[in-house]
């Protein structure tokens, strides 16, 4: 019987996006990619350091008990196979149990994120993040620079999600964008029994809540929804969530406040946000990434 995907949480994820190879990329950018696979060549008995992706992962797959897999991560890489040889060692080394991945060397592998059933990718190409939101699978930029992830958390994954053009649509954002705040407000006050369409993250959301349900001693999930919405735009979002029958632990209703600070303080494993202004600000802090999603995109 073939191996199935079905019913696990698949994150597809780049190799800079799992682990740090930040010095490696500045070597074939500065010269080509022959230069870039000698260093790498040179380096396989070297474990990269985590990336900033990496928390997030070493945290999902403690959701795996046994020989129960509820959680598979896969290496979807422009890498060469080569380079993919040094992803593999260093996995090994943390010990994250990585057997799956395929290597490009340059050619978008967004392609493979269908057959994977992909519940997420994680990538620094804007262009493969395009194409993953553009084929419907949940796609976000990953800032390298991003400070990593507390670990203050160890039994829990922290992820806090915007809400607009990330968990729900941008319908609302659409029209703040054409007639401004009191436009805005009123939309959401003449539809609030109506529940905002769904965002390119909700299918994420939904299999995080669906994982939680699974009850593993030791490990949790812990979802936020981060917005610059405020009341009385704030119901909507909630009552959406409701008629989802999906719970979120946390809400911030920040009304245009920074966001970065509440990002520090809530100290997640990543942060989605579809504006380049609240990643950069969130990135200080925290693991962040950008969906490229969206009117404002």
């Amino acid at each position: 019987m073939g191996i199935s995907m079905d019913g696990k949480l698949v994150v597809a994820i780049s190799s800079r996006a799992l682990f740090d190879f930040e010095e490696e990329n500045l070597v074939f950018e500065q010269a080509d990619d022959r230069a870039y696979m000698q260093l790498q060549r040179e380096r396989l008995d070297a474990p990269a350091k985590p990336g900033v992706a990496f928390s997030l992962v070493k945290k999902l797959l403690a959701f795996n008990t046994g020989d129960t897999q509820r959680v598979e991560v896969v290496i979807l890489s422009r890498n060469d196979p080569v380079s993919g040889l040094r992803v593999f060692r260093s996995a090994q080394h943390y010990g994250l149990a990585i057997p799956r991945g395929n290597f490009t060397r340059g050619e978008a592998p967004w392609r493979y994120l269908k057959p994977l059933r992909a519940n997420l990718f994680l990538s620094t190409h804007l262009s493969d993040v395009r194409a993953a939101l553009a084929a419907g699978v949940p796609a976000a930029q990953v800032y390298p620079q991003s400070a990593h992830a507390s670990d203050a958390h160890p039994g829990e994954v922290r992820i806090a999600f915007d809400g607009d053009a990330v968990l729900f649509s941008d319908e609302a954002e659409q029209v703040y964008q054409q007639g401004g705040l009191t436009a805005f407000q009123q939309h959401e006050l003449d539809k609030v029994a109506l529940p905002l369409p769904d965002g390119p993250f909700k299918p994420l959301l939904a299999a995080l809540h669906q994982l939680q349900q699974a009850n593993v001693p030791g490990m949790r999930i812990r979802t936020a929804l981060v917005t610059a919405r405020s009341a009385p735009a704030n119901e909507r979002p909630i009552l959406t969530l409701m008629n989802w029958n999906i719970d979120i632990d946390q809400a911030m209703f920040l009304g245009g406040l920074d966001k970065g600070e509440f990002l520090r303080e809530f100290e997640p494993d990543f942060f989605f946000d579809d504006q380049t202004g609240h990643i950069e600000s969130a990135a200080r802090h925290v693991p962040a990434g950008h969906v490229a999603s969206g009117v404002r995109n």
